[in-house]
C-alpha cells in the first residue's frame, strides 16, 4: 500500500509539472503577503501605543491633579480658582475691546488674581467643607438649604469684600467705596439669583465634596466675567 502512494505520487510529480519559475514566484507572493501583514501589524500596534499613550497622558494629570487635592487640598484649590479667575478678567476685558488686541490692564489683573489667591481659594475650601459637615446629606431638602445659605451668606458677602477690597487698591476712599456698593451690590446679589441656584444644586447634588470647589470655579469662570466688568466701572460720586 505504501509502494502504491510513492509511485500515485511520481505520477502526479511527473503529470502536473511545477517549474521553477512557478516556484519562485509563489516565494514571492508569499514574501510579499507576509511583508503586508507585518506592515500592517505594525501600524496597528503603533496606533493602539499612540492612543494608549494619549489616554494614559490624560489619566496621568488628572490622577496628579487628584492627588493634589488629597496631599495639598488648600493650595490646590487656591492655585485653580487663583487661574480660572485670571482668564475670566483677561476674557472680560477682551470683550470689552471689542477684539483680541493684545492690550491690557495688567495691574487690573493682578488685583483680581491677588483677590483669589488670598481670599476667595481658601474661603471656598473652607465654606464647602464647612456644608458637608454641618449638612452631610444630599438629598433634595438638604441640597436647597447650602443653595439658601450660599446666597443669603457666603455669596453677598464675598462679593462685598471684592468690590471693597478692589476700589480700595484703585485708591478710593471709604465713602467712595459705600457709594460703589450701594450701586453695585444689590443687582449683582440679584444676577446671582438667576445664575447660581442650579450651578450650585449641580455641584451639591452631584459633586464630591473634594471636587465641588474644581466645579464652582468652571462654573464663576462665566460669573467672574461678570463681576469683574462690574467692579472696573468707574467710581461713584460720593454724596456729600
Amino acid at each position: 500500500m505504501f509502494v502504491s502512494f510513492i509511485k500515485n505520487s511520481f505520477k502526479l510529480a511527473h503529470k502536473y509539472p511545477i517549474s521553477c519559475h512557478q516556484l519562485q514566484h509563489s516565494k514571492m507572493m508569499y514574501s510579499q503577503i507576509s511583508k503586508t501583514s507585518r506592515e500592517k501589524m505594525s501600524k496597528c500596534r503603533h496606533f493602539s501605543s499612540s492612543v494608549g499613550a494619549s489616554c494614559g497622558n490624560k489619566v496621568g494629570f488628572i490622577g496628579w491633579y487628584l492627588q493634589m487635592l488629597d496631599s495639598r487640598p488648600i493650595l490646590t484649590k487656591t492655585i485653580t480658582c487663583t487661574l480660572i479667575v485670571t482668564a475670566a478678567d483677561l476674557t472680560a476685558q477682551t470683550i470689552v475691546a471689542g477684539s483680541f488686541s493684545g492690550q491690557y490692564d495688567l495691574i487690573r489683573t493682578m488685583r483680581v488674581a491677588g483677590f483669589a489667591m488670598v481670599i476667595l481659594g481658601p474661603s471656598l475650601h473652607v465654606w464647602y467643607n464647612s456644608l458637608s459637615l454641618f449638612l452631610p446629606e444630599r438629598d433634595v431638602v438638604s441640597t436647597l438649604k447650602k443653595i439658601a445659605l450660599g446666597q443669603i451668606l457666603y455669596g453677598p458677602t464675598m462679593n462685598a469684600i471684592f468690590f471693597s477690597i478692589n476700589a480700595a487698591a484703585q485708591g478710593e476712599s471709604s465713602s467712595e467705596i459705600v457709594a460703589r456698593l450701594k450701586r453695585d451690590l444689590v443687582p449683582t446679589a440679584v444676577n446671582g439669583l438667576m445664575y447660581w441656584p442650579i450651578c450650585d444644586f449641580i455641584t451639591f447634588k452631584f459633586v464630591p465634596v473634594h471636587l465641588q470647589p474644581l466645579v464652582v470655579n468652571t462654573f464663576s469662570y462665566v460669573w467672574n466675567i461678570y463681576l469683574t466688568y462690574i467692579a472696573s466701572q468707574q467710581k461713584v460720586a460720593a454724596s456729600a
